[in-house]
């Protein structure tokens, strides 16, 4: 996948989880915490979880407009250079030799230091230092991670020039979403169009295409060599959408019910959403468009609903939200993944009546 969002914390760990058969919780913290996986801000200004040897080339690619675009925004709060150049040397001093210290001790730290982190301003300078290159995020503690030197947690960083560095953030990208656009990948990595060709040109001898109707998808090809598929025109959006999983290995049955979790790259993790959910729908999975994604069901490729949680004291409750009423094959099918995620969490779940969202076709 090479990058996972992960801005919800414990929703990333089941993005990880459900494409990770038979692997828990544990597993994942475990993860974490032996530097098998990092968890940093390498796109998009939004967190990621990623390999962390591939931390530092993407950073070299994204940073310099991230920061650009946050100009206005430093100067809202009142940052200035001098300012984030002294938290740096409060975060090297203060985290040298392997220490580490949680977010509200990092803050703690930068006040006690002289620095103001009222407000947003706090959080911004972590951001800014980690988009920089010198913190990451670091081991869990409880349902969070504490902040660590990326060039201490990250011994083996990969060295890449720019060009090399683009081809392979698009080969990278294409392994884990692949078949997608060019246009998908600038959306996912928010680097420019032409940026985009560039990485293309680069990687050209290690990807196949993939032509529906005038749209051209791209795909890492296991030979190595260009491979062109070309399809009618007229092929329907349904097999598009299981082209998403056709170059994976090994891919869902071709009807699998799935229960995916908030921010998943299923959905997120292109521009154009159009052949996995109806335009109409889309609010449904971020209701007013505020960008906060609920966890999606999808059925045959398709998304056909949401997922709710509930807790309570030795268990968690599982509430199916379709778009229209499911079969009871299907039901079935959601019923399975949530085993799944029972297994996942260490958890007992329930899965409560469906809720209908709308419509009353049956799924």
């Amino acid at each position: 996948m090479l990058a996972v969002q992960a801005q919800d914390f414990r929703a990333a760990f089941w993005a990880l989880g459900v494409r990770s058969p038979a692997s828990t919780a544990a597993d994942v913290s475990a993860a974490i915490d032996n530097g098998s996986i990092v968890r940093s801000w390498p796109m998009r200004g939004t967190l990621h979880f990623v390999p962390p040897a591939e931390l530092g080339w993407m950073l070299a690619l994204t940073t310099p407009r991230l920061l650009a675009k946050q100009r206005t925004r430093r100067a809202q709060l009142g940052i200035d250079e001098h300012d984030v150049e002294r938290a740096r040397e409060v975060a090297v001093g203060a985290l040298e030799g392997g220490h580490e210290l949680t977010r509200a001790g990092f803050l703690r730290t930068l006040e006690e230091n002289g620095i103001d982190t009222a407000g947003q301003r706090g959080y911004h300078l972590i951001w800014h230092l980690a988009q920089t290159g010198t913190l990451c995020w670091g081991r869990t503690e409880g349902t969070a991670q504490v902040l660590v030197l990326l060039d201490e947690w990250v011994r083996e960083p990969r060295m890449l020039e720019r060009d090399e560095a683009l081809g392979e953030f698009l080969v990278r990208y294409l392994r884990g979403h692949g078949p997608a656009t060019l246009k998908d990948f600038a959306w996912w990595s928010q680097l420019t169009m032409i940026d985009a060709k560039t990485a293309l040109a680069v990687a050209g001898d290690r990807l196949g295409e993939l032509r529906l109707g005038d749209v051209t998808l791209y795909y890492e090809s296991d030979t190595n060599a260009n491979t062109n598929a070309n399809t009618d025109a007229n092929t329907d959006a349904n097999t598009h959408a299981n082209t998403h999983a056709a170059f994976s290995s090994p891919p869902p049955p071709r009807d699998a019910v799935l229960a995916l979790p908030a921010f998943d790259e299923y959905l997120l993790g292109y521009q154009n959403r159009d052949h996995v959910i109806d335009a109409e729908l889309f609010e449904r999975v971020v209701p007013g468009k505020n960008g906060m994604f609920l966890p999606i069901m999808v059925a045959g490729g398709r998304i056909a609903g949401t997922w709710r949680t509930t807790r309570a004291a030795r268990s968690l409750g599982v509430r199916p939200e379709p778009f229209a009423a499911l079969s009871q094959r299907r039901l079935a099918g959601f019923e399975r993944s949530i085993r799944r995620y029972s297994h996942f969490l260490g958890t007992t779940i329930s899965v409560t009546p469906a809720a209908v969202n709308g419509g009353d076709a049956s799924l």
